[in-house]
């Protein structure tokens, strides 16, 4: 009798430790797969809130760069909120006259997003060249860099890049 309700505990706890660990894994799981829509649906709002008030209107809820208040200087940034205020609303010229790359950190963000949901749903990830993220990892940073420097050279032609 002892014998038998020993390995009716050992099985009980077994089936505790498995359910446990089932219910675990499945709010892992859940996690996983919430976050990026989660994420989502906060860019979502955010983006929104955006398209609703106008950053260059007078009395804008927007902070102004930080950067630029600490040295007076267009870091590459500069101009992107109200540029995606003017892609929202379909003025794409307008958008590029605040900052060249609004429409590719549009892009970037979308894609990096979908990215994060392929890999959290555990889809197949893009196919990129293995070659395509070294060449990146200087490319982007020294266009930035160019950006950043010729938007602040006062001369007529460059001038315009500044927002």
């Amino acid at each position: 009798m002892a014998r038998q309700r020993h390995v009716h505990n050992a099985i009980s706890f077994y089936d505790a430790q498995m359910s446990s660990g089932a219910v675990a894994n499945l709010r892992t799981d859940l996690g996983r797969r919430a976050a990026p829509l989660a994420g989502g649906a906060a860019m979502l709002a955010a983006g929104a809130f955006v398209a609703a008030r106008d950053p260059a209107a007078p009395g804008s809820p927007f902070p102004t760069c930080a950067f630029r208040q600490a040295t007076g200087l267009w870091c590459p940034g500069c101009g992107l909120t109200r540029g995606f205020h003017e892609l929202a609303h379909g003025h794409l010229g307008a958008a590029l006259s605040y900052n060249v790359f609004t429409p590719v950190a549009a892009v970037a963000i979308v894609f990096a997003w979908v990215g994060w949901l392929r890999f959290s749903w555990r889809l197949p990830a893009f196919d990129l060249p293995a070659r395509f993220g070294r060449t990146a990892a200087f490319v982007v940073p020294a266009v930035l860099i160019l950006y950043a420097v010729l938007r602040n050279i006062p001369a007529a032609p460059l001038r315009s890049l500044a927002p």
